[in-house]
């Protein structure tokens, strides 16, 4: 396997930190945090630049939230200025990665993304009986540390580059506790083993598909499976033999031990596919796709609350156009017109009455 190196110069470079902290600032220019940073832009880069140069760089700490839906997780926001330097470094190792990369995972790509993996799996639907759906248990709290670095290391030879990353891997928050055992782990192996990145960074979300490429060769390189769909943990394998699903999802966990990972027992079942897929945040068959009530109620709850907050003057119209218009993105995906033309004409917004 060719290795890169000479990539440094290029990464710290200040043309491509400017470029990195245009991508980081899209949509967040008007956060306190990205206007101060871009206040004095011209001295906030030649400063990152300088501290990357001497190695003197250190990630600050980050900003730690939980969400809900659809699933509990934990959020975890790095400084901007760490935010710039994720970009930098993503911009420089993706193009690497992305030459053995298959074309079937969707996560963090370009051109790719949700709505390609939701019509690749409507294909798949169409020319195939039975579908393995699948995810992984914990996947970012569980991603070792260790593990990580040695799968960067192989393309990567460059050891200013792997001083970086080992500074933005090292320096991950604590993530929810694992205590999974694996064959040959000790008493002392839990604690030893550092494990864990954090959701919502560029670089985890970069880290991830290099951590499950080897799940994506196996699957379609070692295994055969033509048809096969992954985004970020959750995945699809398609057949039309029902046992052999079966038999896979043993041989995948059987793969995933060395990498210290395991699939989650009670969301990896083997289904037909006429009877829908639920995949990001779908319900998929071969002819159509409709929302899951959940994701519906979801809605309609978001709403309620959307039009107490106008009502009280705590929240502005273009804010509330720019949430719903993110919802009718998502919904139009799916077979929805009559559902979207009842919801909208029920919705009104209005202020409260002053006296």
């Amino acid at each position: 396997m060719k290795r890169y190196g000479n990539l440094w110069e290029e990464l710290i470079s200040f043309e491509n930190l400017l470029r990195a902290a245009n991508t980081a600032k899209k949509g967040k220019r008007f956060r306190p945090a990205v206007a101060a940073f871009h206040f004095q832009q011209e001295r906030a880069l030649w400063h990152l630049h300088e501290e990357l140069s001497a190695k003197t760089y250190t990630p600050g700490p980050y900003r730690s939230f939980t969400i809900y839906e659809p699933k509990e997780r934990q959020i975890s926001a790095a400084p901007y200025r760490d935010r710039v330097v994720h970009h930098a470094l993503t911009r420089i190792l993706e193009p690497i990665f992305e030459r053995t990369f298959i074309a079937d995972s969707y996560a963090c790509r370009k051109g790719k993304g949700t709505h390609a993996a939701v019509d690749r799996c409507q294909e798949f639907a169409r020319r195939y009986r039975y579908v393995l759906k699948a995810d992984i248990k914990k996947f970012f709290p569980s991603m070792d540390h260790e593990i990580l670095k040695a799968q960067l290391a192989r393309k990567i030879k460059d050891r200013d580059v792997l001083w970086l990353v080992g500074r933005i891997i090292d320096h991950s928050n604590p993530q929810e506790a694992m205590l999974h055992i694996f064959p040959g782990d000790d008493l002392f192996t839990l604690a030893e083993r550092r494990r864990g990145i954090p959701i919502g960074n560029q670089t985890s979300q970069f880290f991830a598909n290099v951590y499950l490429d080897p799940l994506d060769h196996f699957i379609k390189d070692r295994l055969g499976m033509k048809g096969y769909v992954r985004y970020v943990d959750d995945f699809l394998v398609f057949s039309d033999n029902k046992g052999q699903l079966s038999e896979l999802r043993e041989q995948i966990k059987e793969f995933l031990t060395p990498s210290r990972l395991r699939l989650h027992s009670g969301k990896s079942v083997v289904s037909r596919v006429k009877d829908g897929i639920r995949f990001l945040g779908y319900r998929i068959f071969p002819t159509h796709r409709l929302l899951p009530k959940k994701n519906v109620n979801q809605f309609r709850r978001r709403v309620r609350e959307m039009q107490e907050e106008y009502a009280a003057g705590r929240l502005l119209f273009r804010e509330i156009h720019g949430r719903i218009m993110s919802w009718l993105g998502h919904a139009r995906q799916a077979n929805t017109y009559r559902l979207r033309c009842r919801l909208f004409d029920t919705i009104r917004f209005q202020r409260a009455a002053t006296e």
